[in-house]
């Protein structure tokens, strides 16, 4: 009898999840398996539903599972070879995950949609599976920074969409492959512009037929292998090539006269190789700034002249290439110059250096050469004779004559921070914050500087960083960069510390998108500097989320044992009450109930609780819109369409269709009828009903008439908007969200308040719009609600995306950055720059317009001879709005109040309506306005 009770809850439970989950069931299946196989997951991996309960690292498209980016959690366990029942994912990131192990699962070779597979910094070992080659789609292929073993994958060559190919810093060995015959190889990959296999243990020749003049390659990298015989002319075919390395093998034979064809060329690294023959002419080689050929076994040879001619050279290693002569002192006058290693060679005469020299020249390295004199006249930089005549003396003591201390030139300053007032554990970062960063290294494997004192490189990529970092309005206070050094394999190494914002440490979410900044590449270091990098991840140990998880297990486990224990009993109870009930029930609430068709648990939730909606019946929505064609279509978006209708009273109406299976769209669905039936002003929006037949979803609006905010400051919708109207649409706008926050009841937060949301009715009356993510607000939830972030980049409160704590102050930010956008008509991220702090940087109070000129948009009259009143204080109000900390905001009936009175000292009347008839806006009844539905549904 037990069992059977059991069996009986199982398939309840099942039941259960198949009829509530937004995720699909195999997916779903595929990421249990992996939970099975995981240790260490994000404590969110606890619901049935990886869609609906937003996991950590989950991304879906409707049902189904598109994106897993994981990198930094460490995780602990193997991948499952079931990873290939998620068909349609499209991106895997489990990088700095090092231990993550084994092999590499066959099975992934059929996730034919797989755009982005990225595996950098694990564990996994063994060969590289062939089934590799046959995802069609992948463009990003990363598995350096392993323990792979084997060859590499001849079928590789059958990737023609790949962008990004690294297998670096494994063990792989054998030929590189090319094709033959039916065979597909690496010469086939004419679009990739990365090869990256440094630091393996490939052997044999480097086939010519490798390189050919169709390739689009820009960084080829072979550096650390095996690899022998000489370097193909084929190589100076690939006119698009930008850094080349195959130092540190064992290649012969002379270098190609060809390499001159390679004019984009500015890194090449051929040291400690056995190359042979004449040292070659490298003149056409014009943009070559790094230039290693030390430890080969040239001919001897006159220190070459026309390394003079490459004005652009930064680096130069031409240590123990057999040269001989006198140094020329025109050299030293290169005016990019910074480090000269030219040790163990047969130069000699007097070495000259003159006054001429750049003022960026750090080394002169010339020890053991024959050098015989040396005038030294106080130079500023470091000069390095050792093992020369000059300094064979007995008791020479110049500072030329000894062997330099290399240092750690350079650490991130910090501001009088007092030592020791942080927590043993956590970290002084350079504002004087105590918290525990996410740290790592940064290793670049190609560079046009020198280490040795020179600032300005580590400068540009702290302020590349922090850029980056506020672009992609990702929670970092700031970052520390120290240790810079060089390997033994001439690679870069710089210790990265990245300090959060607002907390002492990161949640899950941050580390992630921290970490997949760095291995999707996304964060590019500044190129006048920086070559080609790779990011090793540390292990963080301080996740927020974590601490908060650990503090309320005990309380869940508590929990949910008894609610399991009393649902069993209830169940139990209730079950023959309620089969017995049933039809009864289900007759009585159709005749009755007009919702009894809502299905509660596909629509997410109970029948909407409406007041004031009317129940379209689904024929009459057809007719209304002549069965649904389209020529009544006026917009469409991820939800579904929207079409025109026209009621039996004339009436025009926006009929909002959802596609058939949108599940995203159930829930905004059920939320825009609950919200919009209970709120009625007239700035917002009006729900005038909807339609759930059929297994429909329907939502019926008034008609908007003059398209978006968002498309009459872009030009969309042929409407222009002078400095009074603009002042009118943010008062009325403004007006609306107060209505939600302080009288609305419950009161709602907007949520994705931005301009495309706010819609312009025939007399230029604000709307808002698109209640499909907003959140009322409960007795018990007075001051905030604790919820899953979401928005819309640019306009999100960064303090509501730190602590995912929703206010009304949240919708008042997001409103601040809409009346930037007012006055700026720019989008609030527009070409990597971020509207509120390029306000914020350009802004001069003392200065006419703030020094706003070239922000402003000039429709707002700034080209007449009258500054138009009340701008100031509009951006004043606007600021003040977007101000970091929520308490430092002003409510939306503040805003309003503040609005008012700029109109009222700009002599406009705020009561007043802003147009008689749409033909007094200049003629916009010309134009083809661009529909408010079609942004957005």
């Amino acid at each position: 009898m037990g069992s059977t009770i059991w069996v009986l809850l199982l398939a309840f439970s099942v039941q259960i999840y198949i009829t509530t989950a937004t995720t699909d069931g195999r997916d779903y299946a595929a990421l249990r398996s992996l939970t099975d196989e995981w240790q260490n997951l994000p404590p969110s991996w606890t619901g049935a539903d990886p869609c609906g309960d937003s996991w950590v690292g989950i991304e879906c498209t409707g049902s189904r599972v598109t994106s897993i980016t994981l990198p930094n959690m460490n995780l602990v366990g193997e991948l499952s070879g079931d990873i290939a029942m998620l068909s349609e994912l499209q991106q895997l990131d489990l990088s700095f995950n090092r231990e993550l192990t084994g092999s590499l699962p066959g099975s992934i070779g059929n996730l034919k949609k797989l755009k982005n597979l990225i595996l950098v910094g694990c564990g996994f070992i063994g060969q590289i599976p062939y089934t590799i080659g046959s995802l069609p789609q992948l463009r990003f292929l990363s598995l350096n920074t392993n323990g792979f073993t084997g060859h590499i994958p001849p079928t590789i060559g059958n990737l023609s969409n790949l962008y990004w190919l690294d297998m670096a810093d494994n063990q792989l060995e054998g030929p590189i492959p090319v094709s033959n015959g039916s065979t597909p190889g690496l010469d086939l990959l004419i679009h990739t512009k990365h090869f990256h296999f440094g630091k393996n243990k490939l052997s044999g020749t480097i086939p010519s037929k490798l390189f050919s003049s169709d390739m689009e390659l820009i960084h080829v990298l072979f550096e650390s292998n095996k690899l022998s015989g000489p370097l193909p002319s084929t190589l100076g075919l690939v006119q698009a090539l930008e850094v080349v390395r195959f130092d540190n093998n064992s290649l012969s034979g002379s270098l190609p006269l060809n390499l001159n064809n390679l004019t984009n060329v500015h890194e090449l690294f051929l040291s400690n190789n056995k190359l042979s023959g004449p040292l070659p002419d490298l003149t056409g080689m014009t943009s070559l700034s790094t230039l290693h050929l030390s430890n080969n076994t040239f001919i001897p040879s006159d220190f070459p002249s026309w390394l003079e001619s490459l004005t652009l050279l930064t680096i130069i290693m031409m240590g123990s290439i057999k040269l001989q002569g006198q140094v020329p002192t025109t050299f030293f006058e290169l005016p990019h110059l910074q480090a000269v290693e030219l040790e163990s060679n047969q130069l000699n005469g007097t070495l000259v250096i003159g006054t001429s020299f750049t003022n960026q020249l750090q080394l002169v390295d010339l020890r053991n050469n024959k050098i015989s004199e040396f005038n030294d006249a106080g130079y500023n930089f470091e000069i390095v004779l050792v093992d020369n005549p000059v300094c064979m003396e007995t008791g020479k003591a110049d500072k030329y004559c000894q062997l330099p201390s290399r240092k750690s030139f350079y650490s991130t300053p910090q501001k009088n921070c007092v030592s020791g007032s942080c927590r043993s554990s956590q970290i002084t970062s350079p504002t004087c914050t105590c918290a525990y960063p996410y740290t790592g290294t940064l290793l670049f494997r190609g560079y046009t500087f020198t280490e040795l004192g020179n600032t300005a490189p580590y400068l540009s990529l702290e302020q590349a960083l922090m850029k980056f970092f506020q672009t992609h309005q990702l929670p970092v206070e700031t970052v520390s960069l120290s240790d810079p050094r060089k390997d033994q394999f001439q690679y870069l190494l710089l210790d990265l510390s990245v300090f959060p914002y607002g907390a002492d440490s990161f949640n899950r979410s941050g580390i992630s998108m921290l970490a997949f900044a760095f291995s999707n590449q996304t964060f590019k270091p500044p190129k006048e500097f920086f070559g080609p990098y790779v990011f090793n991840g540390d292990k963080y140990e301080h996740f927020l989320d974590d601490k908060k998880s650990k503090n309320s297990s005990i309380a869940i486990k508590i929990g949910a044992g008894v609610a399991a224990l009393v649902f069993f009993l209830l169940l139990m109870l209730a079950g023959i009450y309620a089969y017995r009930q049933k039809m009864r029930a289900e007759r009585a609430n159709k005749n009755s109930n007009p919702f009894a068709s809502w299905d509660s648990k596909k629509s997410f939730g109970d029948s909407p609780q409406l007041k004031g909606a009317r129940c379209f019946p689904f024929d009459e929505l057809k007719k209304y819109t002549n069965n649904f064609s389209d020529a009544c279509d006026i917009g469409s978006g991820g939800y579904g369409k929207v079409y025109r209708g026209t009621l039996p009273t004339g009436e025009l109406v926006a009929i909002k269709r959802a596609q058939q299976g949108s599940m995203q769209g159930g829930l905004e669905f059920k939320t825009e009828i609950e919200l919009l039936s209970r709120v009625h002003h007239k700035n917002v929006v009006s729900l005038l009903g909807f339609c759930f037949e059929r297994d429909e979803q329907i939502l019926v609006y008034e008609y908007v008439a003059n398209g978006s905010l968002g498309d009459s400051l872009s030009g969309k919708s042929g409407i222009r908007l002078d400095w009074a109207r603009r002042l009118k649409v943010a008062l009325g706008a403004a007006r609306g969200l107060a209505y939600l926050h302080e009288l609305a009841n419950p009161p709602i937060i907007h949520r994705d308040v931005k301009s495309t949301n706010i819609l312009l009715d025939e007399r230029l009356n604000a709307k808002v719009a698109d209640f499909g993510l907003s959140k009322p607000m409960g007795d018990s939830e007075k001051g905030h609600v604790t919820t899953q972030v979401k928005g819309t980049m640019g306009y999100l409160d960064p303090e509501y995306y730190m602590t995912q704590q929703l206010t009304e102050k949240s919708d008042v930010y997001s409103f601040g950055v809409v009346m930037l956008e007012i006055v700026t008509a720019r989008k609030p991220i527009e070409h990597g720059k971020y509207i509120v702090r390029e306000v914020a940087t350009s802004m001069d109070k003392s200065r006419s317009l703030y020094n706003l000129q070239e922000i402003l948009d000039p429709a707002i009259g700034l080209d007449t001879d009258t500054i138009p009143h009340g701008l100031e204080n509009f951006v004043d109000l606007a600021m003040r709005c977007v101000e970091e900390a929520r308490t430092d905001r002003p409510t939306m009936g503040e805003v309003v109040k503040e609005i008012e009175n700029i109109m009222q000292v700009a002599g406009l009347n705020p009561y007043a309506e802003s147009a008689s008839s749409s033909a007094t806006y200049e003629d916009a009844n010309k134009g083809t306005p661009q529909h408010p539905y079609g942004n957005k549904i």
